[in-house]
């Protein structure tokens, strides 16, 4: 049986690397005492590992100890586990010196309080709580005592293995507490709901009637968006196949999608009724390009899957700390509505025209996010005012295409330009466009 755990902590960067290349395993899942494989590799000092391991998309925040390698990724040095210590409460009870003055010298708090109220000093003495307090004092920390916050809605808790699923295993419908209803959309209804005390979101899928053939059929596809391995995608983590309810599920995102981040009111123009700022600003809007672009070129080295997923701002999913991901659950199986087109304003010319297998899909993809970055650009919605089959048709057959408004910086207006290209050909590749979106960012 393959054990990454053990590899991580033994160093086997060969073992830990093919491991990584199935993007179906999960490296922010967690051993029996909720210990992830980044944080067994930072512990044993295995920094080649630790490396790769960020480079894949391991949450530095999901470890229990954040050693400096850790920090230089911005790992956050307060964040506590379920008993409410945070890294410096370890390194105190353990007598790690020099671990003790690298955390409090990037922001670790000396009065920071666990479930217990207890605070780093108070797990050590002498010398090292004499030193931690004169640093926090140098560097300008409040030394009033900070009672402990439970911080596990946040959902950067290193999931426990049994919340990611094997290849093969549904769950009980049953099981599943479903409670709200968020949307309801041509291809079927999602629900916000709890499994196995994890906030989840279900989609129970739209189907005529659910013949053996379509559930046999369901069973083959869902596995292919059990995609862990990249920060910018959201797998589907399970599904029921229960006809005539076939249902994914996927991680509960308190942000919701990009789309109702963007076009909701407070979200709009550069301020609400109220006089707050817009949700998202220039620079998160860039940040959440970026996120997208990363998703979608790490996705474009796979092999293309049936489900069949299409970029629009519907189905990118924006995490509590603002990272963009795109959500495998709203890919399109097989056996619904073949040949309907859900959300033609995201979709290039040829992609209305020509059959899946006649399609460039990298180039489509590519107009699909130019269209993405106009709306970032301009928090409108493309062809608002035209309904979705006319929309399609005059992007097919009459040249219909967004214009871009003269507030637009032209910089922005010339790479969603180049990005849309009329020839498919022509348009970029996302590993062409990543460096562009970073020197955009600064």
């Amino acid at each position: 049986m393959e054990d990454i755990f053990q590899w991580c902590r033994e160093g086997s960067a060969m073992q830990v690397r093919m491991w990584l290349d199935d993007p179906e395993h999960d490296l922010n899942q967690g051993d029996d005492h909720g210990f992830s494989p980044l944080h067994w590799s930072a512990k044993e000092g295995h920094l080649l590992i630790v490396e790769l391991l960020i480079q894949r998309g391991a949450r530095v925040g999901a470890t229990n100890m954040v050693p400096s390698k850790l920090l230089r990724h911005k790992a956050d040095p307060n964040l506590t586990n379920e008993h409410g210590n945070a890294p410096l409460h370890y390194a105190c009870f353990w007598g790690y010196v020099p671990l003790a003055e690298v955390l409090v010298n990037h922001g670790a708090l000396i009065s920071l309080a666990n479930k217990d109220g207890d605070t780093p000093l108070d797990k050590t003495r002498g010398s090292l709580a004499k030193r931690l307090h004169e640093l926090a004092v140098e560097t300008g920390q409040d030394l009033k005592k900070i009672t402990f916050k439970d911080q596990s809605w946040l959902g950067l808790k290193t999931r426990s293995r049994d919340a990611t699923l094997s290849r093969h295993r549904g769950i009980n419908i049953m099981d599943l507490s479903l409670h709200t209803r968020l949307a309801t959309s041509p291809s079927g209804e999602t629900w916000r709901g709890r499994w196995q005390k994890n906030d989840i979101v279900a989609k129970i899928l739209a189907v005529r009637e659910c013949t053996s053939r379509i559930s046999r059929d369901f069973n083959e596809e869902f596995p292919k968006l059990r995609i862990f391995s990249h920060p910018n995608v959201l797998p589907v983590v399970g599904c029921c196949n229960d006809p005539p309810r076939l249902v994914v599920i996927s991680q509960y995102l308190p942000n919701g999608s990009l789309y109702s981040l963007l076009h909701d009111a407070a979200a709009v123009g550069s301020v609400d009724l109220s006089g707050r700022p817009p949700v998202v600003d220039t620079a998160t809007a860039l940040r959440i390009a970026s996120d997208i672009a990363r998703g979608m070129a790490f996705l474009h080295t796979l092999e293309r899957i049936i489900p069949q997923y299409h970029l629009n701002s519907r189905h990118v999913m924006i995490d509590d700390d603002f990272t963009a991901r795109i959500n495998m659950a709203d890919a399109k199986f097989s056996f619904q509505e073949k040949g309907r087109i859900y959300y033609p304003a995201w979709m290039s010319p040829e992609a209305l025209q020509k059959k899946p297998s006649d399609r460039n899909w990298e180039a489509c993809d590519m107009w699909s996010f130019a269209i993405l970055m106009w709306e970032l650009a301009t928090r409108e919605v493309p062809f608002a005012d035209l309904p979705p089959m006319e929309v399609g048709m005059k992007i097919a057959l009459e040249g219909l295409r967004i214009s871009i408004p003269p507030g637009v910086s032209p910089h922005l207006a010339k790479f969603i330009r180049i990005c849309m290209n009329e020839d498919p050909g022509k348009r970029p590749t996302f590993d062409m466009i990543l460096p562009i979106l970073d020197k955009m960012r600064r």
